[in-house]
C-alpha cells in the first residue's frame, strides 16, 4: 500500500507540467502550439530562449528528484528507484496536462540524481561531450541514456541497472521521431555549442 502511495506522488510530481507553466505564467505562450509541440526543456529552449529553457530544465529534475527524496527521508524500507519511474511516467503522460508530455530526460536524470549524485554528474558530462561532438540535442540524450546504462553495469548495482535500462528504454523510445529525422538529415543542430 505505501508504495502505492508514493507512486502517485511521484506521478503527480511528475506530471507537472514546467514549461507549459513557465510558458503561459511569464510569455503568454503555450509551447506546445510552437517548435516540436512538445512539453520538454529542448522545445521552452526552441520557443522561450535559454533563460525559461533552463528554469524548465531545473525544475524537469527536480520533479524526479524529490520524490525520490522523499521516499529517502520518509520511507527508507521502500526502493526510491521504482518510486522514481513514477516521476518518469508522470512527465511523459502528465495528468495535468492531457496526457502528453517531454521525453523524460531531464526528470530520469533527477530520479538518477537523488540516488546517485556521482551517476548525475557522469551523465551530464557525457551529455555535453555528445553534444559538443554531434550538435544534436536529440542524440545527446539517447548516448547519454546508453552511457547510463553502462556505467551503471560497471557499478554493478542491480537495482539500479534496471531502472536505468527502463529509464533509457523510454527516452530512447521518445526519440524515435528524432532518429528518423537524423537519418533524413531534417533533425535542427544546435548552433550555441
Amino acid at each position: 500500500m505505501e508504495y502505492i502511495i508514493y507512486a502517485i506522488i511521484a506521478y503527480l510530481f511528475g506530471s507537472i507540467p514546467s514549461a507549459l507553466i513557465i510558458g503561459k505564467l511569464f510569455y503568454k505562450i503555450d509551447v506546445r502550439e510552437h517548435g516540436s509541440g512538445n512539453l520538454g526543456a529542448t522545445n521552452t529552449f526552441r520557443v522561450l530562449g535559454s533563460k525559461a529553457g533552463l528554469v524548465v530544465t531545473i525544475l524537469d529534475i527536480l520533479k524526479g528528484t524529490a520524490p525520490v527524496l522523499i521516499v529517502v527521508v520518509l520511507a527508507p524500507g521502500i526502493e526510491p528507484l521504482i518510486v522514481g519511474a513514477f516521476a518518469v511516467i508522470g512527465h511523459i503522460y502528465p495528468l495535468f496536462a492531457k496526457f502528453k508530455g517531454g521525453k523524460a530526460v531531464a526528470t530520469s536524470g533527477g530520479v538518477l540524481l537523488g540516488v546517485s549524485p556521482l551517476l548525475f554528474a557522469i551523465l551530464v558530462l557525457s551529455f555535453f561531450v555528445f553534444l559538443k561532438l554531434f550538435k544534436y540535442v536529440s542524440l545527446a540524450s539517447i548516448l547519454t541514456g546508453v552511457t547510463a546504462v553502462v556505467t551503471t553495469l560497471i557499478m554493478q548495482d542491480l537495482g539500479l541497472i534496471i531502472v536505468t535500462v527502463f529509464l533509457a528504454a523510454f527516452v530512447i523510445y521518445r526519440h524515435t521521431d528524432n532518429i528518423k529525422r537524423i537519418k533524413n538529415k531534417t533533425e535542427p543542430k544546435i548552433t550555441w555549442f
